[in-house]
């Protein structure tokens, strides 16, 4: 018998996908639809917006100062659903204010006191998330380790501001809020004034405890990572916004002072005394203090 005799012929069909999966099939298909997502911040003190030009009363006791600098590093933003659920924010990549999962937020606008900035100012995040409803936010004050430790002089924006970097060993400063005094005295403490007065309190957050050799070499990990896992609830994007309130964040910390041998304000070393109020609002541990709840952002 012929070879080609015992051969059966088949028949390829072609079956539509959605004919077997059916509904399932338009599920599949409606998960990867997503909507734009815009998560907007403000800057308080108190009650009060944020200007680089404007006088505030601060800490504990009470004294004038204005600010000279207000920015800080946000990442691994992410919304939470009805049952709870993070849903991560795919953050649009413009090139200038977001790179991958982190985004720079900068109230400062160069004016006033606040004349070692940049003009541009940036509130909000945008990025995209699955289609849905959606009743609270997720995000992180800091920058991840991977991109925490690199150089920012060929980093790319907005990772290449080197006034919101130490070195390779330490990496960025997540937050940078800087205060003068109301004479626009430097930030700066006179060791050698009675009761070590403070002329200035800037406050740098960012990691210690990062072993290295040197500073411009990358550590493999640090004892005090320093950031910030903020959650906030009852936040809709539509009508909500987050608020960055600088009184709540230094509600227990006397600016007037510096404690003997430490740098000026607070630069997030574990043994500096004016850092431990400051720390604490921002929900981190500090010392032999555990995480306690932040108090630094609130929802409007």
């Amino acid at each position: 018998m012929q070879l080609s005799a015992k051969l059966a012929v088949l028949t390829l069909v072609t079956i539509p996908c959605t004919a077997i999966l059916g509904n399932y099939a338009i599920g599949l298909a409606s998960t990867t639809e997503t909507q734009e997502v815009t998560i907007r911040f403000n800057s308080k003190v108190a009650q009060q917006p944020f200007k680089c030009d404007k006088t505030y009363t601060l800490g504990k006791p009470a004294k004038e100062f204005t600010l000279s600098d207000f920015r800080f590093y946000v990442s691994d933003i992410a919304l939470i659903d009805a049952k709870g659920k993070a849903v991560p924010l795919t953050l649009t990549q413009d090139g200038k204010w977001q790179y991958q999962n982190v985004a720079l937020i900068d109230f400062e606008n160069k004016s006033g006191a606040c004349s070692n900035g940049t003009v541009e100012t940036r509130n909000q995040v945008i990025g995209t998330v699955p289609k849905g409803q959606y009743q609270g936010l997720q995000f992180t004050l800091g920058i991840p380790f991977n991109l925490n430790h690199e150089d920012s002089v060929i980093a790319p924006s907005p990772l290449n501001l080197t006034s919101l970097w130490w070195n390779w060993r330490f990496g960025y400063k997540f937050a940078r809020i800087d205060l003068e005094k109301h004479n626009h005295t430097s930030a700066r403490a006179k060791h050698d004034e009675p009761n070590h007065q403070a002329q200035g309190f800037p406050i740098h957050l960012g990691s210690t405890g990062c072993q290295a050799q040197t500073g411009n070499q990358k550590p493999s990990s640090c004892k005090n990572p320093n950031t910030v896992k903020v959650v906030l609830t009852k936040f809709d994007p539509n009508k909500n916004i987050v608020v960055a309130d600088l009184a709540a964040l230094l509600s227990n910390t006397n600016l007037t002072i510096n404690q003997p041998n430490t740098a000026p304000g607070c630069m997030s070393s574990p043994d500096d005394g004016d850092c431990v109020g400051i720390m604490t609002n921002f929900g981190l541990p500090f010392g032999d203090r555990p995480a306690s709840k932040q108090k630094f952002f609130r929802v409007e």
